[in-house]
């Protein structure tokens, strides 16, 4: 079973039928420090947000009694769609929970995309989440970060070598610019340095698309062409 519960209560979001594989990604985070007496620091802050991901299906009317498909919980293909399109415009915070691999995090959809298919309305999907933690900040003596910071000189050689100005990066499926930030600089909290390097050509994509913008570069769509200054 995977489910969706709005944050606060409310009626929960079903997925029917169940997607084939489900990636869930790990990591090590690091907190940079810029300081005058050791130039750059990491230092490390436990694990970083937790990404879920998965491609799926929504089936039309005349393939709900399908064997895959749990009746008590199919849902309209256009009717799913609106209710996760409402989730992501609104930025809600939800519980997902996967039972066949023992995951229940709170969560907020990253990216949502659908391409529709057949005769009977039905819809393909990619969506992935992002862990929703809350925000912490702390001052430099309840980091204690003077027992093991080490000091680290920038190797600007191997910046510019692994960015390159002007390189250019196709937009895959279940992209954010937040994903494409963390793949070209190891640091996804950078996406808005793609975003206005891009705005007019993501603003005109979401436009074409149907929606009324981006959201500051939430929409981008699989196939588009970004600049990675």
């Amino acid at each position: 079973m995977i489910c969706l519960i709005p944050a606060g209560g409310g009626t929960p979001f079903f997925f029917t039928p169940l997607p084939e594989q489900v990636e869930v990604k790990y990591g090590a985070k690091y907190q940079t420090f810029d300081t005058i007496s050791r130039g750059t620091v990491k230092v490390p802050r436990g694990t970083d947000v937790t990404e879920v991901s998965w491609s799926g299906e929504f089936f039309g009317f005349p393939r709900r009694n399908e064997t895959i498909v749990n009746r008590m919980f199919w849902t309209l293909p256009a009717a799913a769609r609106s209710i996760i399109e409402e989730y992501v415009d609104n930025e809600t915070v939800l519980t997902l929970i996967i039972t066949d691999i023992w995951l229940n995090i709170d969560v907020t959809i990253s990216s949502f995309h659908t391409t529709g298919y057949g005769a009977f309305g039905n819809l393909k999907y990619d969506i992935s989440f992002a862990q929703k933690k809350p925000l912490e900040i702390y001052t430099t003596d309840e980091l204690n970060t003077d027992s093991y910071v080490k000091k680290t000189n920038p190797r600007t050689d191997l910046a510019a070598a692994s960015t390159g100005s002007g390189q250019s990066y196709t937009v895959s499926s279940g992209d954010s610019l937040w994903k494409i930030a963390q793949k070209q600089y190891g640091d996804g909290s950078k996406w808005k340095k793609i975003y206005d390097a891009n705005k007019d050509a993501i603003e005109a994509a979401a436009k074409k698309h149907g929606k009324k913008s981006s959201d500051s570069g939430k929409w981008i769509y699989p196939g588009a062409s970004l600049i990675i200054p």
